[in-house]
């Protein structure tokens, strides 16, 4: 199953961010599933680096990238998924779009936010980490 992780969850995990560091952990170490893989995008590895930078400096923030970055599939942020997000009038949020469009031409089926409402306009489902969990097989 291919799932995308908005960069609210990154920043939650590499920053330590509590009550949510725990689910946002579980979602991202789904990518050592063989029965998962785990998505994101330049663009959330872009903003979790800036808010991963602010707390631990910049050689720790670019390490702790490095490693998400072994771990989980980077989706594209083409021209297809800007042409697509800035086109569609029900994008509220012109990064929101990028990371839709970047989800879907990945063949995500799913997005992990913690903004869920930020995705309003989306055709697949989209979850809060602890919500994405509890549907998980037991």
């Amino acid at each position: 199953m291919k799932v995308f992780v908005d960069a609210n969850i990154l920043v939650a995990v590499l920053n330590k961010q509590y009550p949510l560091f725990p689910f946002a952990a579980r979602v991202l170490s789904l990518s050592d599933s063989k029965n998962y893989e785990v998505f994101t995008s330049p663009i959330c590895l872009a903003i979790a680096f800036y808010f991963a930078e602010k707390k631990s400096g910049s050689k720790k923030a670019k390490q702790k990238i490095a490693l998400l970055s072994e771990k989980l599939k980077i989706a594209s942020a083409d021209g297809n998924a800007v042409r697509l997000a800035s086109k569609n009038p029900a994008v509220n949020d012109f990064e929101d779009g990028l990371e839709y469009y970047s989800a879907v031409n990945s063949g995500c089926v799913m997005i992990v936010t913690e903004d869920v409402g930020d995705f309003h306009f989306s055709e697949i489902p989209v979850y809060n980490s602890e919500t994405f969990l509890a549907q998980l097989p037991k």
